[in-house]
């Protein structure tokens, strides 16, 4: 384990009966409240200073009632910092009243329009790209999550959006079950030749064999995400509860730790906490 308090960017919580949640119905085992009592049992013996909150993909209609769930729950849990709000950003323009009301919001440290359900032209749609465009505006940086088909398009999309902050969720879901490693590589590296991108580690465990994967089949991804972005442009995300499917959380903790042995101590800090302090104004 880290040797001192770590950040977590990537809280997922829930509260099935107040928000729609059209997704679950496919995860039965998520169907429930994750509440942030059982967040805390779940990190055991990892010692979390603050979090963020990801939106857990609601009913669009919902997103304004996530939102008022997680400032209820950051009332009583000082260490929840911030979180990440849900924005429909293909609505171009028609967007910047609600990106100026979440701004308005001091624990709304960016938005993300989730990308990995849609087509892998979606994200290159005018109107979408039109949306991005808008944060920087407001200082809003954008979470991108996708599966790995849509790699190459993102790193047109970001070509297209330099004024917009980055940060790419879960590495970008390679296929780690069948070890595929082309071309989500290439697009890898091609996307941290840009500037203005950062990577969250998070979310392997549940691209690899959930029930029976092993460090040895994370290991030339989290090698590749070093090797491309460096330790001043990584994140960690524990991706909890989704990542409950797969993995404890001290487990996937323990596997980055043991992934990342040898780096200095001011790179491990960059990683579990400096960068994610900079990258989400904590």
């Amino acid at each position: 384990m880290p040797g001192f308090p770590i950040i977590d960017t990537h809280l997922h919580l829930s509260d099935p009966s107040r928000i729609s949640y059209p997704w679950i119905n496919s995860a039965p085992a998520l169907n429930r409240p994750f509440t942030i009592d059982d967040y805390r049992e779940a990190c055991g013996d990892v010692e979390v200073e603050a979090m963020v909150f990801m939106e857990v993909d609601p009913n669009v209609d919902d997103r304004q009632e996530e939102i008022d769930f997680v400032c209820e729950v950051a009332a009583t849990e000082p260490r929840l910092k911030g979180m990440i709000a849900q924005a429909p950003l293909e609505r171009g323009a028609a967007i910047r009243p609600e990106l100026e009301n979440l701004a308005n919001n001091p624990l709304i440290k960016g938005v993300r329009r989730l990308l990995q359900d849609e087509d892998v032209d979606f994200c290159l749609g005018a109107s979408f790209i039109e949306g991005v465009r808008q944060l920087p505006d407001f200082g809003i940086p954008f979470d991108i999550c996708i599966f790995h088909r849509h790699l190459a398009n993102v790193v047109k999309m970001v070509q297209q959006c330099p004024d917009v902050q980055f940060i790419l969720d879960h590495i970008g879901k390679p296929g780690i079950k069948d070890g595929l490693l082309e071309p989500w590589k290439s697009d890898l590296k091609d996307l941290a030749a840009l500037p203005n991108v950062m990577c969250k580690i998070s979310g392997m465990t549940t691209e690899a064999d959930m029930e029976n994967w092993t460090r040895d089949d994370l290991r030339p991804y989290f090698d590749h995400v070093i090797e491309c972005f460096g330790f001043d442009r990584v994140v960690y995300g524990g991706d909890w509860f989704v990542a409950s499917l797969a993995t404890t959380y001290p487990r996937f903790v323990e596997t980055l730790d043991w992934a990342v042995a040898g780096c200095s101590d001011e790179e491990l800090k960059k990683l579990y906490r400096d960068n994610a302090q900079k990258f989400y104004q904590i």
